[in-house]
C-alpha cells in the first residue's frame, strides 16, 4: 500500500512580516473611516450645563464663597473619624446609621472636612458600615442660606479593581506566554476601538449599526491577527465570524422589528435620551449591542474551530476533506452546547435582580417575559445562539478548504501566510 506523501507546508512568516501586513490593513481601514465619516460629522450644540469655576482649595466649609458651584459635582473624599455609630430601624429594616467626618481630597474644597451622615435616608445592606481611612464618593450641595451639604455616593473601587487587573494579567501571561501579552494587546485595543470610535460615532447620531459594524470589522483585522498571526487558521476564523455577524445581523434586525422592541425598556435608554444633543437611534443601538454580544462570543468559537481543523489536519494530513470536517463538526457541536448555555446564564443573570422582584409579585411568567425589558434579553440571547450555531459549519468549511486546497493557491499563497504558527490558542478576547 502507497502512502500518500503529506503536502508540503510553507516556513512560519517572522513577526515582522504578518506585522506589517496587518498594520497596512489597519490604516486600510482607517482611510475608509475618514472618508466614510468625514462628509458625515455633525457639529454638536453647545452644551447648557453651568460651568464649574476653578477655585483655589480652602481651609473650612465657610469659607467657600458664593462662586464656588459644585451643585451636582461628584468628588473623592476619606474617612477621617467615625463620630457616632448606631443600629437604627428604616420601616421593617434594620441598618446602621453613622456620622463621619470626611475630608475632600479633589475639587474646589479640596482639603475641607465636613461631617456627613451615612445610613439615614437610603436602604443599605446590614452589614453595610464606613471605617475611617476609607475612600468614598461624595456630591457636595449648598444649600439656599450659603451652607453646604455632604452626600455619600458610592465607594471607590478602583484600586481594588487595579490588583484584581493585575493578577489577571500576571496569570493570563504566565500560562499564555507570548500570545497571553498578545491577548492583553488586543484586549486594550478592543476597548480603544469601542470608546474612541463606536461611542463617539454613536453619540455624534450616526447609524448605530452601520458603526458596530465597522468598528467590529477593526476589531477582527487586529486583535485576531495580533494575537493569532498573519496565516491561514486566522484568515478562516475571521472569514467565518464575519459571515456569522452578517447572519446575527439579518435575524436581530427582522425579530426586533417582529417583537416591536423599542429600546426603551430601560431606564439608560431614557437617561440617554434626555441628555443627548443629537438624535440616537435607539432601536438601532439595541441592535448594535445584540452584535456586539455576539461577536465576543463568536470570537472564541470561530478561531478554537478554525484551530481544531488545522491541528487535525497537521497530525494526520491523509485525512479526506468529508473525514476532515466530519471530526471538525464533532468538536464543534460540543462547543455549541457548552457556549449556548453560557450565554443563557450569562443574560439571565444580567436581569436576574429584576426577576426575583416580580417572583416576588407573583406575577404570571408569561407576563414578565413579555416586558420590554426582559424580552429584549431573551431575543438577545436566542439571535446571539444562532449565529453560534451558523459559525461552526461555515468556518469548519472555510478552514477544511484552506486546510486541503491551499498549495493550490499558487503565487497568492505566498501572501495569505502559512497554514499556523503552531502556539496554541488562548482564551483572551
Amino acid at each position: 500500500m502507497v502512502m500518500q506523501k503529506p503536502p508540503a507546508s510553507r516556513d512560519a512568516w517572522p513577526w515582522w512580516r504578518w506585522l506589517l501586513v496587518a498594520g497596512a490593513l489597519v490604516l486600510a481601514e482607517v482611510a475608509f473611516f475618514v472618508l466614510v465619516f468625514r462628509s458625515r460629522e455633525k457639529a454638536a450644540p453647545p452644551a447648557t450645563a453651568t460651568p464649574v469655576p476653578v477655585a483655589t482649595p480652602m481651609a473650612s466649609a465657610e469659607a467657600a464663597g458664593p462662586g464656588a458651584d459644585m451643585q451636582g459635582q461628584v468628588y473623592k473624599a476619606r474617612v477621617v473619624a467615625i463620630l457616632e455609630s448606631r443600629p437604627i430601624m428604616l420601616g421593617d429594616h434594620r441598618q446602621t446609621y453613622q456620622k463621619v467626618r470626611i475630608r475632600l481630597l479633589e475639587g474646589p474644597l479640596a482639603g475641607t472636612e465636613m461631617v456627613m451622615d451615612f445610613g439615614q435616608r437610603q436602604t443599605l445592606p446590614s452589614d453595610m458600615h464606613l471605617r475611617a481611612g476609607d475612600e468614598i464618593l461624595v456630591n457636595v450641595l449648598r444649600r439656599p442660606d450659603g451652607g453646604l451639604m455632604v452626600y455619600f455616593v458610592d465607594f471607590v473601587r478602583l484600586r481594588a479593581m487595579f490588583i484584581l487587573f493585575l493578577v489577571f494579567a500576571f496569570f493570563t501571561i504566565a500560562v499564555g506566554g507570548w500570545k497571553g501579552l498578545r491577548g492583553l494587546m488586543g484586549m486594550a485595543f478592543s476597548f480603544a476601538v469601542i470608546f474612541l470610535f463606536i461611542l463617539p460615532q454613536i453619540l455624534h447620531g450616526h447609524n448605530p449599526v452601520v458603526v458596530t459594524v465597522l468598528g467590529s470589522a477593526v476589531l477582527l483585522g487586529v486583535t485576531l491577527y495580533l494575537i493569532y498571526g498573519w496565516t491561514l487558521k486566522t484568515h478562516a476564523a475571521v472569514l467565518g465570524i464575519l459571515a456569522a455577524l452578517v447572519i446575527t445581523g439579518v435575524l436581530a434586525q427582522y425579530f426586533v422589528v417582529l417583537s416591536r422592541l423599542t429600546g426603551f425598556g430601560s431606564e439608560d435608554a431614557l437617561y440617554l435620551i434626555q441628555f443627548s444633543t443629537v438624535r440616537i437611534d435607539i432601536r438601532g443601538l439595541v441592535l448594535a449591542g445584540m452584535l456586539v454580544g455576539a461577536l465576543g462570543v463568536l470570537d472564541d468559537l470561530a478561531i478554537t474551530q478554525s484551530s481544531v481543523v488545522f491541528q487535525l489536519y497537521a497530525t494526520d494530513p491523509t485525512l479526506s476533506f468529508r473525514a476532515l470536517y466530519r471530526r471538525a463538526m464533532q468538536v464543534g457541536r460540543d462547543h455549541v452546547a457548552a457556549t449556548v448555555n453560557t450565554l443563557v446564564l450569562a443574560y439571565t443573570g444580567g436581569v436576574l435582580p429584576m426577576l426575583l422582584l416580580f417572583y416576588l409579585t407573583n406575577e404570571h411568567p408569561l407576563q414578565v417575559l413579555n416586558y420590554e425589558f426582559v424580552a429584549q434579553e431573551i431575543i438577545s440571547m436566542m439571535v446571539g445562539s444562532l449565529g453560534l450555531i451558523a459559525a461552526v459549519p461555515l468556518t469548519n468549511l472555510l478552514a477544511v478548504s484552506l486546510a486541503h486546497y491551499h498549495e493550490r493557491l499558487g503565487p497568492v499563497g505566498r501572501y495569505l501566510g502559512p497554514p499556523d504558527r503552531g502556539e496554541g490558542h488562548v482564551h483572551v478576547h
